[in-house]
C-alpha cells in the first residue's frame, strides 16, 4: 500500500480563456459565496422566511466583506505593500490572496445589517442561519490558498507535510530546498467543517435563536484560529509581539461568548419569526 508521504502543491495557480485569466483562488472564493448563500437561504427559509430574501442581504454583505477583507489583510501586512518601490496598485489585487476573515465578518455585518434592515429579515436571524454556512464558505476559501502556494506554517517532518517552491516569497530563508510545512489551509478546513456540523448538532440539542449560533461560530473560529495563527510563517503586525490575527481571534470568543450570555438574558423565550415587528409572522421549525 502507499504511503503519502507528502502534500505537493499544485502545479497551476490559474488558467486563461481567450483574453481572460482565471484564478484557481477567485473561483474558490466564489464557490464559497455561492455555498454560503444556498445554505443559508435554506436554512433561513425553513424558519420562515420568504425564499430567496438572503440574495437581497448578500448584495450589501459580499461586496462590503470583501472590502473589509482586503482593508484588514493590508492594514496587518504593511511591509508586503507599502515599500520603496512598490507598486501601490497591488493593494486592490485581490486575485492572488490576502483576504482577512476578520475584516471580511466586520464588512460583511455592516453589509448584512443593511440588508436586513431593507428586507425587514431579524439581523439576528439571519446571523443563525449563516454561522455554519459561513464555515463551509470559509473551508471553501482555505482551497484557494492551497492553490495559491500560501497559508502553510512552520516545518515539519509528517507525512502530510506540504510542499513549497524554494522560490515561493514566504519560504524562509536559510531552509534546504525540499523542506515541508505543516499545511495550515488543510488543518483550517478541517476544523471549519467540524465546527458546521457541531453547530447544526448543537442547535438540535439546544435552541440556538436570537444570534445564539452565531455566537458559537465566533467561539469556535476563535478558538480555532489562535492556535492556527501561531504555526504560520508570513509576516505580520503584531502588538505586544502577538500577531494581531490571535487577537482577533481572541476578541472574536469573548464577543461570542457575550452575544450568547446577553442573548439568554434578553430574549429567552422562542423565535416566533424571523421577520422583525411589522412584517410578516410566521412560525418557525422547533
Amino acid at each position: 500500500m502507499h504511503l503519502i508521504t507528502s502534500i505537493p502543491s499544485p502545479s497551476i495557480q490559474y488558467f486563461d480563456l481567450g483574453p481572460l485569466r482565471i484564478h484557481i483562488y477567485a473561483l474558490c472564493i466564489l464557490l464559497g459565496i455561492g455555498l454560503a448563500t444556498w445554505i443559508t437561504d435554506a436554512r433561513l427559509s425553513k424558519r420562515g422566511a420568504e425564499r430567496g430574501v438572503v440574495l437581497d442581504i448578500i448584495l450589501w454583505a459580499v461586496p462590503l466583506g470583501i472590502i473589509g477583507a482586503r482593508f484588514y489583510h493590508v492594514f496587518t501586512h504593511p511591509a508586503d505593500y507599502f515599500y520603496e518601490g512598490a507598486d501601490l496598485m497591488k493593494v486592490f489585487y485581490i486575485w492572488e490572496g490576502g483576504n482577512a476573515i476578520f475584516g471580511s465578518l466586520l464588512g460583511g455585518a455592516v453589509g448584512a445589517w443593511i440588508g436586513c434592515k431593507q428586507t425587514g429579515i431579524r439581523f439576528w436571524s439571519f446571523a443563525d442561519a449563516l454561522a455554519p454556512a459561513m464555515l463551509i464558505a470559509q473551508a471553501t476559501g482555505r482551497l484557494g490558498n492551497y492553490f495559491n502556494h500560501e497559508l502553510f506554517g512552520q516545518p515539519t517532518t509528517l507525512p502530510w507535510g506540504l510542499e513549497i517552491e524554494s522560490t515561493n516569497p514566504a519560504f524562509p530563508a536559510g531552509l534546504p530546498e525540499g523542506t515541508l510545512f505543516h499545511p495550515m489551509f488543510l488543518y483550517e478546513i478541517l476544523w471549519n467543517l467540524l465546527g458546521a456540523f457541531v453547530i447544526i448538532v448543537l442547535e438540535r440539542k439546544l435552541y440556538l435563536r436570537w444570534g445564539k449560533a452565531f455566537g458559537v461560530y465566533l467561539i469556535w473560529y476563535g478558538i480555532g484560529r489562535s492556535v492556527f495563527e501561531t504555526y504560520r510563517l508570513d509576516s505580520s503586525e503584531t502588538f505586544f509581539s502577538i500577531r494581531t490575527n490571535v487577537w482577533a481571534a481572541l476578541l472574536a470568543i469573548v464577543v461570542g461568548v457575550l452575544i450568547i450570555l446577553i442573548q439568554n438574558r434578553r430574549h429567552p423565550g422562542k423565535e416566533l419569526s424571523v421577520y422583525v415587528e411589522g412584517g410578516p409572522t410566521v412560525k418557525l421549525d422547533k
